[in-house]
């Protein structure tokens, strides 16, 4: 008879429900204390708590938006320009990410002993500073060595200065009085983004790709060959479609975690939700809501992005997996807490001998 078809005593039944009503409880009076206590501070500080505040004129200015907007318009549509720009940052940046670490992951296994160490090196370093201090340093880099507007780099119609990168999109960049007018202009700060994030996140995508091509069995490269496929072949047509059932896992996380560090955008100046939302708690005091809406979009964002992600996957999964190509094992479910002491003595201190004697 195994632990689990062993009938448990009713006694335990009815302990177990009254210890979790008890936490449960515990834990809604503790939630009610807080609530009180903070209703409390706020009405001391004459601080109005709601999210009517939206709808009242914002009365700043920002300096890059993607939908029109001045300082007339209401908080919430200034909440709206920096949803817009944050998605805008981690959209480029995740697929600047991907194409850069895939090519990271392609060097690391290449042949060439140069290239290869080269990878390495790229990999070591940028998973080993701060992201922070990296965007610093593309920041610091970006506004002194590139040119000023009067001798910005001009090439394929885009024009590239201090002021940022203007791409022929949309009308042709011309030279106004201060700046470049027409085009899609892509500023400095976003630019500093762009790059920081998508080469820190790109080191670790490059040893995702590394690994899940690793992960695929030496037969399918053999097989490959013996058909006279090339090495280029082979990887993209062979080994990178059965190792990306392998990669995706650890690109959804990476991919979620680049939607978040966009949140260091404020350290450069750039508009993002969280830069607005700063401005917006300093002008009306409403710090909880703020940050309240902070927490629920970017949960939002990650969710859908993580959803789009599995659903991907999912999709793949459905074609099944290659020869030799084994799926991951299901998780073993913990066993209760008041059975710990005997599945570990069963698990992990039997031998094959006694193990029928626990």
């Amino acid at each position: 008879m195994t632990m689990a078809s062993v009938p448990r005593p009713r006694w335990r039944s009815a302990s177990g429900a009254v210890a979790q009503a008890t936490v449960l409880l515990l834990l809604v009076l503790a939630g009610t204390w807080l609530v009180r206590n903070l209703e409390a501070n706020l009405d001391d500080r004459g601080i109005r708590t709601g999210f009517e505040f939206v709808e009242r004129t914002a009365g700043f200015a920002i300096g890059e938006t993607a939908i029109d907007y001045s300082p007339a318009d209401t908080y919430g549509r200034a909440i709206a320009v920096g949803l817009l720009n944050t998605l805008k940052v981690s959209a480029l940046s995740i697929l600047s990410a991907t194409l850069l670490g895939f090519a990271v992951g392609l060097a690391r296994l290449s042949p060439n002993v140069l290239l290869r160490g080269a990878a390495r090196g790229y990999v070591e370093l940028l998973r080993n500073v701060p992201l922070l201090v990296q965007l610093l340093f593309w920041y610091a880099l970006l506004l002194n060595a590139l040119p000023p507007v009067q001798s910005a780099w001009q090439g394929l119609g885009a024009v590239l200065s201090n002021r940022g990168l203007v791409l022929p999109i949309g009308g042709t960049p011309l030279l106004g009085r201060f700046d470049y007018e027409g085009g899609w202009t892509l500023s400095t700060e976003l630019l500093t983004l762009v790059l920081g994030l998508s080469t820190y996140t790109s080191a670790y995508v490059g040893e995702i790709v590394r690994g899940g091509l690793l992960s695929v069995p030496l037969g399918q490269r053999e097989a490959a060959t013996a058909l006279g496929l090339n090495r280029g072949a082979i990887v993209l047509l062979i080994v990178l479609p059965q190792g990306l059932r392998a990669m995706l896992p650890p690109l959804t996380s990476w991919y979620l975690n680049t939607v978040k560090n966009s949140s260091l955008a404020i350290a450069v100046g750039y508009p993002d939700l969280v830069s607005v939302a700063d401005t917006i708690i300093n002008q009306t005091g409403q710090a909880i809501e703020g940050v309240a809406l902070i927490i629920v979009v970017y949960l939002a964002v990650n969710l859908v992005l993580s959803a789009a992600v599995n659903a991907y996957n999912a999709r793949i999964d459905r074609r099944g997996a290659a020869p030799g190509v084994t799926t991951p094992a299901p998780a073993t479910p913990l066993p209760r807490w008041r059975d710990l002491p005997r599945w570990t003595r069963r698990h992990l201190a039997s031998t094959p001998a006694n193990a029928a004697t626990w």
